[in-house]
């Protein structure tokens, strides 16, 4: 249950007689939000004399009702907030962690995360950025880099086979030539990210997204990839004619 507390000090007078004064309301002012009691909680006290009827004067009803209308308002904030910080994706598209510091971050893409592939989940990000593995041939075959920060990192001419980079984040790297044959590359983020001549054969590619990315030369033989998926990658001008034969663009 989310509470916000507003400091208020109000004292309810009314131009009419009455021979009952009527309650001042304490400060705070609590509003309590908890999805299903919409009735607002406060204090009587300092009465001087007590009747019902004073609580259901036309002007403290009144009262109370605009007094709904904030809490309406203030349990709406209180929820923007929860969500945000719930979901750091909506307070920004992409908030990345600062660069490790770690001597040796780039070697760790020669061992890989095996934890949670298929969800990108990891007891450690591995972060790949600006590093160079340029025609790496070996090390990087069949590893398993989810969730890997791996943006302006170059990765041109390496051999990718059979890796697993499921929400990998790779914004603006650069895979020239790589070769992504069997590889396992859903929901990656490969937005302006150099792919030209890169090979997706029989590459999983559902959910990722490759907006003005470079893709001239790059093979797409019997890759594995959405129908709404495609559709977005077939707006990519850059495919040529054969790649967007292989892919089925319309």
């Amino acid at each position: 249950m989310a509470t916000l507390s507003i400091p208020l000090s109000l004292r309810h007078s009314s131009p009419k007689r009455h021979r009952f004064s009527v309650p001042e309301l304490l400060s705070p002012f609590r509003i309590s939000c908890n999805g299903l009691n919409l009735g607002i909680a406060f204090k009587k006290s300092k009465v001087s004399a007590f009747h019902e009827s004073t609580w259901d004067s036309p002007e403290l009803k009144a009262s109370t009702s605009c007094f709904k209308e904030l809490k309406t308002v203030a349990c709406g904030i209180l929820a923007v907030c929860a969500i945000t910080a719930a979901s750091p994706a909506i307070a920004a598209s992409q908030r990345l962690p600062p660069l490790s510091t770690e001597p040796n971050r780039c070697e760790k893409a020669f061992v890989g995360n095996t934890i949670g592939q298929a969800n990108g989940v990891y007891d450690k990000p591995i972060d790949l950025r600006f590093c160079d593995y340029t025609n790496e041939k070996s090390n990087l075959k069949g590893k398993s880099l989810a969730a890997a920060l791996m943006s302006d990192a170059k990765f041109d001419g390496a051999d990718m086979t059979e890796v697993v980079m499921s929400k990998a984040y790779a914004a603006g790297a650069s895979f020239k030539g790589v070769d992504f044959t069997n590889a396992v590359l859903d929901r990656v983020n490969f937005e302006k990210a150099d792919l030209q001549g890169a090979v997706f054969k029989n590459t999983v590619l559902s959910g990722s997204t490759f907006n003005e990315a470079k893709l001239e030369d790059a093979v797409f033989e019997d890759t594995i990839i959405g129908y709404i998926d495609l559709q977005k990658l077939c707006t990519n001008p850059s495919i040529n004619a054969e790649g967007r034969a292989e892919l089925g663009c319309r």
